[in-house]
């Protein structure tokens, strides 16, 4: 921090949220209108800012990007992914269109003398296995198989659902918007996870679990699947082994479903940082505050916040920089955290090739330039809904409570048809219309 901070001539004050609770502390910040000079809005959170971005609480930076040597070199198409009635608000932190996956206990499938799934019936058979089998060999039935958190999107369900054939939130056919939980995969996923949950192959607790608990029960071998980022997998192992030598780690990303391989995507941007008019007062104030993310993107400054320093954290060779595995926790707790300061790193050519990384790394890296020849994109991307916007956080607590109500058994096939009807009724019918009357548009 102090070498950023010397470099870009800024004297940095972060503010670092825990992932489970960034989304009522962002909340809250808006609500009282004491949000900082810059805010990072995760992408699964961007509806909850566009009502406050069309009422003007953030400057719109899109006229300023053309002075700034760096910024005017953004992708312009994952600019418009982000825009907002073709204004640009946001600079974007980049992403492949899906690290979506499965991290195995690879020494648990060895124990068992198990191949790794590839389908989900053989999926299902490795959670068995991995809770009723002694997979870690100690004499005592004390695992499970899959450990999952209280997110239905980043958890384990949206995944596990794009392996059913589930549509990635919305589907288009003949010329209709269809909402994903009314689609017969959908209904799969649930009665798949309903089943999981009778079968005590899940961790009981999921629907209330935070992810450092499903992190922590993962590391801690209690649990031998975790579905989510396969970019989690070294941080992962580090920590495993810490906790026991003989953990290894493995991934999957391909398991076939019944219409093949398919995994959700998002656009290619994981979050945006949003700057607050209240908090940056003047047009000159905010010119500054992009210069020093200008200025991130900078070779020197862009290859610290990415490798750290040079003979501690990493090796130069011919040009290249080589990641030890030697030095992989020294570069989780002190270099991974300025990651999601950086933006647009995946294209920025001043950062430095990687010669050789970390195999677990290499392999998640591999593993999510393969997803991209099965994605399932989301329809809607582009489209516009002011319904959407304004109640889907209220019409979606409707579907995700159902959901979750139903795979514990709360609620039967009709009563889950019921929440779906009460979601229309409430605005979701109306969001139905507005996408049908965009693509009518879009088709014009």
């Amino acid at each position: 921090m102090d070498e950023l901070e010397r470099l870009t001539e800024v004297k940095l004050d972060i503010r670092w949220v825990p992932d489970g609770v960034y989304t009522d502390k962002m909340n809250t910040a808006l609500t009282t209108n004491s949000l900082g000079k810059v805010t990072f809005v995760k992408f699964s959170d961007y509806n909850l800012v566009k009502n406050a971005i069309r009422s003007e609480a953030f400057w719109e930076i899109g006229p300023y990007l053309q002075e700034f040597p760096n910024l005017k070199n953004l992708d312009e198409s994952i600019l418009n992914q982000a825009a907002i009635d073709g204004k640009i608000y946001g600079l974007y932190t980049e992403r492949p269109s899906s690290r979506q996956g499965i991290i195995i206990r690879q020494d648990w499938l060895n124990n068992l003398q198990l191949s790794k799934p590839q389908t989900l019936d053989d999926l299902y058979e490795v959670m068995r296995q991995f809770t009723y089998n002694d997979p870690d060999q100690n004499g005592v039935q004390d695992t499970i198989g899959l450990v999952d958190r209280n997110d239905l999107v980043y958890g384990v369900f949206k995944t596990l659902s794009s392996y059913f054939g589930t549509p990635n939130n919305w589907k288009i056919e003949n010329h209709q918007i269809v909402p994903e939980f009314v689609t017969d995969e959908y209904m799969d996923t649930m009665d798949f996870m309903k089943k999981l949950y009778n079968e005590k192959l899940i961790n009981q607790d999921f629907a209330l679990t935070s992810k450092e608990v499903q992190r922590d029960e993962f590391i801690r071998g209690q649990a031998g699947i975790f579905i989510g980022s396969m970019t989690d997998v070294q941080r992962l192992s580090v920590e495993a082994k810490a906790q026991n030598p003989l953990a290894e780690l493995s991934l999957i990303n391909r398991i076939e479903g019944p219409q093949g391989y398919k995994v959700w995507s998002i656009p290619n941007y994981n979050g945006l940082y949003l700057f607050s008019k209240k908090a940056i007062k003047s047009e000159q104030e905010l010119k500054q505050v992009l210069t020093f993310f200008d200025r991130t993107m900078d070779k020197d400054v862009a290859n610290l916040m990415k490798y750290g320093f040079e003979g501690r954290h990493y090796q130069l060779e011919d040009g290249k920089v080589i990641l030890p595995e030697e030095t992989s926790q020294l570069r989780v707790h002190e270099v991974n955290p300025l990651y999601s300061l950086m933006i647009a790193d995946f294209s920025n050519k001043n950062i430095m090739e990687v010669a050789k990384k970390e195999e677990l790394t290499a392999l998640a890296d591999q593993l999510s330039e393969d997803n991209e020849h099965f994605l399932v994109n989301d329809p809607t991307v582009q489209l516009s809904s002011p319904t959407y916007d304004e109640k889907n956080v209220e019409l979606s607590s409707i579907i995700m409570d159902a959901t979750y109500n139903y795979i514990l058994g709360n609620l039967d096939v009709e009563g889950f048809g019921q929440e779906v009807e009460r979601w229309k009724r409430n605005g979701g019918e109306l969001i139905i219309q507005e996408y049908n009357e965009a693509i009518a548009w879009d088709n014009k």
